[in-house]
Formats: structure tokens, C-alpha cells, sequence
């Protein structure tokens, strides 16, 4: 596997962490992609745009996302509705990139800016108080 090639298929992912394209992330997926053993429409958050953009990279043949994996969506972050909260930590469990802060038994909040709008944490609160948001 060539690291520089990772890399650069890396970059041109959404960094959601969403895990949609079958992998454990955007770096996985990448490393997968150099190694030949994915295809480049498996990546929903990047679209039809980003499938053509991996298939150039790899010089393979463009095609569009796989919409079996999802749908592609505009910029989102999740926004946690404080008063409904409970303060379980599941949602700061879900959560790839750390972007949930709060305490056991306290009201958590969203770091907008680390927020990739993966919706990891939205089906793990047991009180539904997440809700997705346009970034």
C-alpha cells in the first residue's frame, strides 16, 4: 500500500467517521480503496461528486454513490435539546471525533465545529433530544 496515496484518496473523503461505506472510518475506507479491495461509490456523505473524485484519483471508472448505503445530505451537525437531556453519556459514546462534552447525570452539548453530522449519536439517546441541524 502506498502511504501517499491514502493520503490523498483521505483527504478527499467528508471525515464524517459515519461508517457507512462498511469501514470504521474515512482513513479505513481510504486505506481499502488503495489496496483495491473497495469500490468508490460506497461513501454517501460525499455524493456522486466525491465517488467521481476517488474513481479520478485511482484513474478507475466514475460512477455514482451507492444510495443502498444512504442518502447524501447537506452540511449537518447535531444540537442537543438541553432540557430534554438526561445525562446518560451514550450520545458522547457514539460520538468518533469527540465533539459531545457533558458529565454523567449532567446536560451535554455539541462542539459545532468538531461536529462531522455523522448521526452516530442520534440513535443511541434514550430520550431522543438530538436532533439534526443544517451546519
Amino acid at each position: 500500500m502506498i502511504p501517499d496515496l491514502v493520503e490523498r484518496l483521505d483527504r478527499l473523503l467528508p471525515q464524517t467517521q459515519c461508517g457507512q461505506c462498511g469501514y470504521a472510518g474515512c482513513r479505513p475506507y481510504a486505506e481499502a480503496l488503495a489496496r483495491g479491495e473497495a469500490d468508490v461509490d460506497h461513501c454517501p456523505p460525499g455524493g456522486d461528486e466525491g465517488a467521481r473524485a476517488l474513481a479520478h484519483l485511482l484513474d478507475v471508472p466514475a460512477k455514482p454513490f451507492d444510495r443502498t448505503r444512504g442518502e447524501h445530505k447537506p452540511p449537518q451537525v447535531a444540537l442537543i435539546v438541553e432540557a430534554d437531556c438526561i445525562g446518560c453519556t451514550k450520545c458522547i459514546q457514539a460520538c468518533p471525533v469527540d465533539a459531545i462534552v457533558g458529565g454523567s447525570k449532567h446536560m451535554h452539548t455539541v462542539i459545532d465545529p468538531l461536529c462531522t453530522g455523522c448521526e452516530l449519536c442520534v440513535p443511541a439517546c434514550p430520550v431522543d433530544c438530538i436532533v439534526m441541524v443544517a451546519a
